[in-house]
């Protein structure tokens, strides 16, 4: 289903539709308040089971320094991918790769090097976000995808690869070659000591969340529980122990109808969805309000990332900033020494400011 497209005033337009657009399915999916909740809170903790990205994230620890920070910047990333015009997300999408320079290393746990710019790492990081996304929406929002939705939904995604330096190639293009991934993951996935305090911490909302005022906090406390349990209801139960995470089925099913209703709730009126969205991550409130509230772009124009690339002059991620991330790993791997923070802090006028 179409989203309208109206005119609505003191709302800042899009320059375009980006690399979807209002009959797309992405939109559809992640325009549900599932996306922003538990689809994006799932994706952060299923992702820590990759060795590469959890050494990197420990290394920094930058999720417990500046979890809100980090939860905000990283979701007002995945919104443009999804809802910005083609001329931001590209060029965000471009700085990114600066931003991956700098995760780099040795795994301590393994003894192998890791680098975000990894091909692999990025397809993980890249699955793990679409694919959960989905199953929220799918088990708290309208419910499954009709199989001609779901195919698209899939096509979509490999288009949003094209943002990534994964290949496209590797995107699956329906369920059962995406669990085909999941098996062929599994061997390479660690339920490490680092790894389950990451998802532990992640599963917990309160790190997301501005401080709650004295008689909020009851309240806030109750969100938190039934986000945690409806966060780990959408895990199989290999991942759960992976992760160290013990969830009965009961908590399971009784978890399924309060986080329905509660959504529903949420998107009955997208003021509300914003509202909502302006707690969790008020970075990405721009970016997608334009969408909801059914702001048409300038140029009511859905633009190719090649097109987008070639337009505006930037190069394709895997090839994008060779000579800076070969510096990088010199500084790393060569001299001992701290890799720069050159990209991290040139993404702040995108993506907002780390702390």
């Amino acid at each position: 289903m179409a989203i309208a497209m109206r005119r609505t005033k003191q709302v800042e337009p899009h320059e375009d539709y980006g690399f979807f657009g209002p009959d797309s399915v992405t939109w559809k999916v992640w325009s549900y308040p599932s996306s922003l909740t538990v689809g994006f809170q799932r994706a952060v903790v299923v992702e820590e089971l990759d060795p590469a990205l959890i050494a990197a994230v420990d290394k920094t620890h930058d999720i417990y320094k500046r979890p809100r920070t980090r939860y905000d910047r990283t979701l007002r990333y995945f919104a443009m991918v999804a809802f910005g015009d083609s001329r931001s997300t590209s060029q965000v999408a471009d700085v990114l790769v600066k931003i991956h320079s700098k995760a780099i290393g040795t795994d301590e746990v393994t003894g192998i090097r890791y680098d975000a710019n990894d091909p692999e790492s990025q397809l993980w990081i890249h699955l793990t976000a679409w694919h959960s996304i989905l199953k929220a929406y799918e088990m708290y929002g309208p419910g499954k995808l009709s199989a001609e939705d779901e195919e698209q939904y899939w096509a979509e995604c490999r288009v949003a690869a094209e943002l990534q330096t994964c290949d496209q190639s590797d995107i699956p293009r329906n369920r059962e070659e995406l669990h085909a991934y999941y098996e062929r993951m599994r061997p390479q996935l660690l339920g490490s000591d680092i790894a389950k305090q990451a998802m532990h911490h992640l599963l917990n909302a309160k790190v997301m969340l501005p401080p709650a005022p004295l008689l909020l906090r009851p309240g806030m406390l109750a969100v938190n529980a039934v986000l945690r349990a409806a966060t780990i209801a959408t895990m199989p139960r290999w991942m759960r122990e992976m992760g160290g995470l013990r969830q009965s089925r009961a908590v399971d099913v009784a978890v399924l109808p309060i986080m329905k209703a509660s959504l529903w709730l949420v998107q009955v009126h997208p003021r509300i969805e914003l509202a909502v969205l302006g707690l969790l991550s008020p970075a990405t409130v721009p970016v997608v309000t334009p969408i909801l509230l059914g702001v048409p772009p300038t140029n009511p124009e859905v633009v190719t990332p090649a097109e987008a690339r070639e337009r505006y002059g930037y190069d394709r991620p895997r090839e994008a900033h060779l000579e800076w991330r070969t510096k990088q790993h010199q500084r790393v791997f060569g001299e001992g020494a701290a890799p720069s923070d050159a990209g991290l802090v040139e993404s702040q006028e995108m993506l907002g400011r780390l702390g």
